[in-house]
């Protein structure tokens, strides 16, 4: 078996179609106060999301963590799956008829099941919900378990000015391999090669923290074995990306760009340590530039353009928004390129055309998000307590009142508490992957919501956490946090264990 051996891992975004040149512009172009709101519900909206300072008791409606659309159904491993609590009938019709097609089978092109096929040829999976498994977090391929829910990004530097041009601009997200695309997918369609297989290999490196206790962290190494056409560009580079839970999307959406923008710092004029900025992308339906809020280079604007961009990379189904039907297959994969496309004519130009994106980006925008457990407990009290004296709040940012001018009337105005502020921020060489991602450098990645944390053992089955699940649990993810978080890592180092302790009974609430 031969092997291309590569140390580090180096991130591309899936690589947007290519637009018409549109200027860059700038942060000055998007709205830095909040247009939606009378001069009264500001005074109102500024007051409620204030930063708590009194821990003796759980805030007003701080259990109802998504707004009115909160899930209070049983808590299992269906948690992650609800529709929104204040969806309408009609509505909740839409949802249950994206979420049959986000659980659909894709499979390969000719098929009698006309609706279903144009899979790959190349592809990670073959269905939305074999990644997002249960709508929660994905995990690193474990002993006999596969990698479905977990990739390599494929991306290497810009060569020319075109391509550096076509960067600055956002025409696109990154670079993609020249022959292996943006992303290496692991399984092909009846007759054809798959691109590789995915190796990582571990080495533990221990922590002392103040007290004694030592806490073992294993930093990955990333490999492809058996690649099936020809080595990698020599500068191409890997980053593995786990897939992320989807709880809150359309509530992220919802937030007033000023509200994002009011949390950036780039500077770090304020001399926290802490320089947050905003990520930039353009959206491919629209051509427009936005704010970046999804993926964890913050590369995506919407909801819709991350769904295209997994139908297209992840199972190589085109769509109205990233319409190449063959997927992520290059201009060197000449045998990928003559394979049949499940294009239809009289259903439209793409293999998904709407209302199948429209439906599944719906579905995507409607999970709710799960009520908090145990808000009025002591150690959880007394854990979030500590979470705000370690500045962990200068980052996960814990609530909002979303925009009244949100799409959907349902996320209007409503107060939500996801612990992000969806801002890049550098988080130092141990987990750095040295490229660029839109607006994301090699040690940025965006601000995760910590909404459903807790949940992540009960819906998944495992405590996998951080871009590529290396953390075990949530004291190892706290200990990788470097950079612009380092004072808070070294802070939570220095706790008692008990105090620790009670921070992770707090995240375990969330």
């Amino acid at each position: 078996m031969s092997r291309f051996i590569l140390q580090g891992c180096v991130a591309a975004g899936v690589a947007l179609a290519l637009l018409a040149p549109v200027s860059a512009g700038d942060l000055s172009a998007l709205p830095h106060t909040r247009d939606d709101l009378s001069a009264r519900d500001r005074a109102r909206v500024e007051r409620i999301v204030r930063p708590a300072t009194s821990f003796a008791a759980a805030e007003k409606f701080e259990r109802m963590q998504g707004g009115a659309g909160t899930s209070t159904k049983l808590v299992n491993r269906d948690a992650l799956s609800h529709f929104n609590a204040n969806l309408t009938f009609k509505q909740e019709e839409t949802f249950k008829l994206g979420n049959a097609l986000f659980r659909k089978l894709w499979v390969s092109s000719p098929s009698s099941t006309l609706a279903s096929d144009g899979l790959g040829p190349l592809f990670n999976a073959r269905a939305c919900q074999s990644c997002h498994i249960k709508d929660g977090r994905g995990h690193p391929p474990e002993g006999a378990a596969d990698a479905t829910s977990m990739f390599l990004r494929l991306a290497r530097p810009a060569r020319t000015d075109a391509e550096r041009q076509a960067l600055e601009d956002y025409l696109v997200a990154s670079l993609p391999d020249p022959v292996y695309g943006g992303q290496l997918q692991d399984l092909a369609v009846p007759g054809l090669k798959a691109e590789g297989r995915m190796v990582i290999e571990y080495q533990e490196q221990p922590v002392e923290l103040a007290d004694g206790s030592v806490v073992s962290l294993r930093k990955p190494g990333y490999s492809v074995a058996d690649l099936g056409y020809g080595p990698l560009d020599p500068s191409t580079t890997l980053s593995p990306r786990m897939t992320p839970p989807m709880t809150g999307m359309g509530l992220i959406e919802a937030i007033h760009p000023a509200d994002i923008l009011a949390n950036a710092d780039p500077d770090d004029k304020d001399g926290d340590g802490v320089s947050g900025r905003v990520a930039m992308a353009r959206d491919p339906a629209t051509g427009k530039l936005a704010i970046g809020r999804f993926g964890w280079k913050a590369q995506n604007a919407t909801v819709r353009q991350q769904t295209s961009g997994a139908f297209s990379g992840d199972i190589g189904i085109s769509t109205p928004d990233a319409p190449a039907a063959h997927g992520d297959c290059t201009a060197s994969q000449a045998e990928c390129l003559v394979l049949p496309t499940g294009v239809q004519a009289d259903l439209g130009d793409t293999e998904a055309p709407d209302p199948v994106l429209e439906l599944v980006t719906f579905y995507s925008q409607n999970l709710a998000v799960p009520a908090r457990r145990l808000v009025d407990d002591a150690a959880v009290l007394a854990g979030k307590q500590t979470f705000y004296d370690l500045g962990c709040t200068a980052c996960h940012v814990p609530k909002y009142v979303t925009s009244r001018k949100a799409a959907t009337k349902e996320h209007r105005f409503q107060l939500i508490w996801p612990y992000s502020d969806f801002l890049l921020h550098d988080m130092g060489e141990g987990l750095a992957d040295g490229q660029q991602v839109g607006s994301a450098s090699g040690q940025e990645w965006r601000t995760p919501p910590l909404w459903g944390i807790g949940l992540t053992k009960i819906v998944n089955g495992h405590t996998f956490f951080l871009h590529d699940g290396r953390a075990r649990n949530l004291t190892e993810a706290i200990l990788w946090h470097g950079g612009e978080a380092e004072n808070a890592r070294d802070g939570f180092s220095g706790l008692e264990k008990s105090d620790r302790d009670n921070l992770l009974k707090f995240l375990e609430s969330l």
